[in-house]
């Protein structure tokens, strides 16, 4: 089974839930989100997930957030590799984001279940159900974390036989589930949504990562991903051992600040956050701030 980026399955590989660089008035600033763009995919990365949770998609107006979508296929070079957040209030919204992508000529959406209450099986399923019809292939996004709506396995294959869904970021942490989805829905692809459970999840057959921590470190994490889906875990569990510490921060509530500190420390433009997030602080901080420059020390890059 390829774990690589093709146009066939343009879901695969490593896609990166980018960040958004804002100005010091928190305006959006395009040209560097543009460059940011261009930069991970020519340091190994496959294609770039705008407007998800690390892209501040809550905080933007809607003319903000459909620009950033043109920005990055433009970016991209190939809108096969733009994969949009589509996840709104509502399912016809979520549609108007998803035929908006599919007009941009994106590969693929990412879509959450409804989440502003906890919705059944039903509307679950009629979630999906509706964002489907536009056509464009649609990846369910698993954060029951966040949602309180739990994508399980069964609930996965479901959407998966109705016609639905391709894929699944898998965020619970629970790798368990990797072995039940297979043996449920063996044609659905199991994608890592968290950066920390990277190599469990790829053993257990991942054929895709949706990343966080490549946007402040993208050659050292391709690295790892590759080795981790190949089964060398000479080269991976090393690897995987030494950026650990950093990326844990991916799963945890303050992921957005940590990846853009991270950012900054190595070099990069992460900057400021919107309201209601707020700057890191504290043990928080002196937390993130030693992770990373214990990766940049060990060379990662």
């Amino acid at each position: 089974m390829t774990t690589t980026w093709n146009t066939d399955r343009p879901w695969r590989g490593i896609m990166v839930a980018t960040t958004l660089p804002f100005r010091e008035d928190l305006s959006v600033d395009h040209d560097a989100y543009a460059e940011h763009v261009a930069w991970l995919i020519a340091n190994g990365c496959d294609g770039v997930v705008p407007n998800g949770s690390l892209g501040e998609y809550q905080t933007l107006t809607d003319a903000e957030r459909a620009q950033v979508v043109r920005t990055a296929v433009e970016a991209a070079g190939d809108g096969a590799r733009v994969m949009p957040g589509v996840s709104a209030y509502g399912s016809a919204e979520a549609r108007r984001w998803a035929e908006r992508a599919a007009e941009a000529g994106c590969g693929s959406v990412l879509l959450l279940p409804p989440n502003t209450y906890r919705a059944d099986a039903t509307a679950v399923r009629a979630h999906y159900t509706e964002v489907a019809r536009v056509g464009i292939p649609v990846v369910a996004y698993n954060n029951p974390f966040d949602t309180k709506v739990d994508l399980t396995p069964d609930l996965l294959a479901r959407l998966h036989a109705d016609g639905s869904v391709v894929a699944v970021k898998e965020f619970s942490g629970d790798v368990r589930r990797a072995y039940e989805i297979a043996e449920l829905a063996p044609e659905l692809d199991l994608l890592i949504g968290a950066d920390d459970v990277l190599l469990e999840l790829a053993v257990a057959g991942a054929v895709g990562w949706i990343a966080g921590y490549p946007n402040a470190f993208p050659t050292s994490c391709a690295a790892l991903y590759r080795a981790a889906v190949a089964g060398d875990l000479t080269t991976a569990l090393p690897l995987y051992k030494s950026l650990h510490s950093l990326l844990r921060w991916d799963s945890k509530t303050e992921f957005v600040q940590s990846i853009k500190l991270s950012m900054d420390l190595a070099g990069r433009t992460g900057g400021p956050t919107r309201p209601p997030r707020h700057p890191l602080t504290g043990a928080t901080e002196a937390a993130v701030r030693t992770a990373t420059e214990k990766a940049v020390a060990a060379g990662h890059h």
